[in-house]
């Protein structure tokens, strides 16, 4: 009685057991539900991640924390903007590392942290300052604080002019430095030639680069409102053009490959040739002139980006079906005969043959058909049919940068000997091994495209031990291996299902009496037939989330001027023309020119 009791208390409970899993996924997401009605974002989104976690694979607990994932990321991010404009930084960076730490593709929270960190450096760079300020600097510091920086021209006026001249080089830019405001300083070496210059509605600026460029010489500013102009060769352009020096702090190059791939642009585009590399610093100090300065700014503005991030959820699904089918009777197929002489027999001694104590050579001459015990195994009939299914699922999830391979191992590592050796003169033998990893193992690049898109180059691994062999002395594990190497191009969020590793296996066996076991329904009483079928089938559902995508803005985009083929030169922009006053161009002609005749007057 006790022993029905308790048999009806363990099948209550097992019948039970999935109902209450699901009753208490429902009672978290309830009380998520409670929680978000009262703004508790927090609080809500730890319930329906709980509901989540149990039933991974419901619609409706999937929505509910995703949405809550968004709300109590973005409000997060509102109390670390509210603390940060309070000067509150520690406590405004602890909460947009939560708000990236609850949802990952928030790209704002991220962006918010980063920020937030550069502002705290440079917080410490300013106190360090200050209290390297309070001691007093040596002479050669002073010096060096004091550096100055490259020489800008200064034009006072930039007014558009219109300008018709046919003189020598050397009086067309003293006209367009009176007119600027400026002194006009002439190489001695150089020879001034006589041009044709005719311009009109032009800047100052862009008239200054148009007589350059038609006379072939070149101007640098000697201080702001003195130029000094020299002919355009390459010895003289060397030895008179400004050389300046800076040092560029890259913010997402992490590795020296890396930045000698930037020093590397900047020598081949803006034909650099001082690029000294510090790793340690991960910057670049660059000697040139002005303009390329300016352009090697854009130019790293445009190639130092963050690398692009990618969460690679990866579902192994493995399905394995036996089927087994017994038909027949195991008939038996083997006698065992023993020897046993009965107790009563009298040998011709007259003595007794034996009282079951043994066999004496004298009992062999009364042997008869009572003394021999014949052994038959009994004969039994089956009629089985067995069905097993077996499901594995195993779901990691793999964060990888772009390019970068990431790798995942689940299972063990099996020894492998790969080779012995002795040592010394009847010495011990001692064997090397080499470890094998045996289980799921996945290896992925991802690549991120400007569209959104990820190619994915993978390799993956199912395997395992399926048995061992003698070889050389030890005892070898034999690997059972099934292994897919793919790439594919994804969407974010897009699922790549890759199946077909199949392994299908189908045994038929009969074991009876010989030739009886040939004969149609009769064989089943005199033999037995085994069916047996296992299929087993591995599945890997790949699907990639972008995290960080590639910054492309439309300045990266954005075409520059780079001046001639032999010379770079970096020019400004068109400024914006304000709707107040716009100046006139003024017209200058040599003395004695003919005024132009003027167009006639209608009444």
């Amino acid at each position: 009685m006790i022993k029905t009791r308790l048999f009806l208390c363990v099948l209550l409970a097992g019948s039970f057991a999935l109902p209450v899993l699901a009753e208490s996924a429902e009672s978290a997401y309830r009380a998520g539900d409670r929680a978000e009605k009262k703004n508790d974002y927090d609080v809500a989104y730890e319930a329906f991640k709980q509901a989540y976690d149990k039933k991974p694979n419901d619609p409706k607990y999937i929505a509910a924390y995703l949405r809550m994932r968004f709300y109590a990321s973005a409000q997060h991010v509102r109390t670390g903007e509210q603390l940060r404009d309070a000067g509150k930084l520690d406590e405004a960076l602890t909460a947009f590392r939560l708000a990236a730490q609850i949802d990952p593709s928030n790209f704002e929270a991220m962006g918010q942290v980063r920020r937030t960190v550069d502002q705290m450096q440079k917080l410490d760079r300013e106190k360090d300052n200050a209290n390297q300020a309070k001691t007093p600097p040596t002479s050669l510091e002073k010096e060096a604080a004091n550096a100055a920086g490259p020489v800008t021209l200064d034009l006072k006026s930039d007014i558009p002019v219109s300008l018709h001249l046919t003189a020598t080089t050397d009086v067309v830019y003293k006209t367009l430095g009176k007119i600027a405001g400026i002194n006009v300083l002439m190489d001695p070496d150089y020879k001034p030639q006589k041009i044709n210059f005719d311009l009109k509605d032009v800047s100052l600026r862009e008239a200054l680069a148009m007589v350059a460029m038609q006379s072939k010489t070149f101007w640098r500013p000697l201080s702001s409102n003195t130029i000094m102009v020299s002919s355009d060769s390459g010895s003289r352009r060397k030895e008179l053009e400004q050389n300046v020096m800076r040092t560029f702090y890259l913010r997402n190059a992490a590795t020296p490959t890396e930045l000698q791939q930037a020093a590397g642009t900047l020598k081949g585009i803006l034909d650099l040739t001082h690029v000294q590399v510090t790793p340690e610093l991960r910057s670049l100090t660059i000697r040139g002139t002005p303009d390329q300065m300016v352009l090697a700014q854009k130019l790293l503005g445009d190639i130092d980006k963050a690398k692009a991030e990618v969460m690679i959820d990866v579902m192994v699904m493995e399905v394995s079906r036996d089927k087994l089918h017994t038909i027949g009777t195991n008939p038996p197929t083997s006698a065992s005969v023993t020897l046993g002489p009965s107790t009563s027999s009298t040998g011709t001694s007259g003595s007794t043959s034996g009282t079951g104590s043994g066999l004496t050579l004298n009992s062999f001459t009364s042997l008869n058909a009572g003394d021999f015990q014949v052994s038959i195994p009994g004969v039994n009939f089956s009629f089985l049919a067995t069905d097993s299914n077996t499901k594995v699922i195993q779901r990691p999830e793999i964060r990888a940068m772009d390019g970068e391979k990431a790798t995942l191992k689940i299972g063990d590592r099996v020894p492998i000997a790969t080779g012995s050796f002795q040592s010394g003169l009847g010495g011990s033998v001692n064997t090397q091994f080499q470890y094998l990893d045996v289980g799921v193992n996945i290896d992925i690049t991802p690549y991120v495209h400007a569209n959104g898109e990820v190619t994915l180059k993978m390799s993956l691994e199912i395997s395992s031990v399926a048995g061992v062999q003698n070889i050389g002395g030890f005892n070898q594990p034999t690997i059972g291996q099934r292994r897919i190497e793919h790439e594919a191009r994804l969407a974010d969020g897009e699922v790549n299902l890759i199946g077909g590793i199949l392994n299908d296996t189908d045994t038929r066996s009969m074991s009876g009496y010989p030739w009886l076991t040939k004969i149609p329904i009769l064989k089943y009483l005199f033999g037995q037939e085994t069916k047996e079928r296992a299929q087993s089938e591995i599945v890997f559902a790949i699907t990639p989330h972008i995290i960080r995508s590639n910054e492309v803005t439309d300045e990266n985009l954005k075409m520059v001027d780079l001046g001639s083929g032999n010379t770079v030169t970096y020019r400004k922009g068109p400024e914006a023309v304000t709707a107040q006053t716009v100046p006139q161009p003024a017209e200058v002609r040599p003395q004695g020119a003919p005024a132009p005749a003027s167009e006639p007057h209608t009444p």
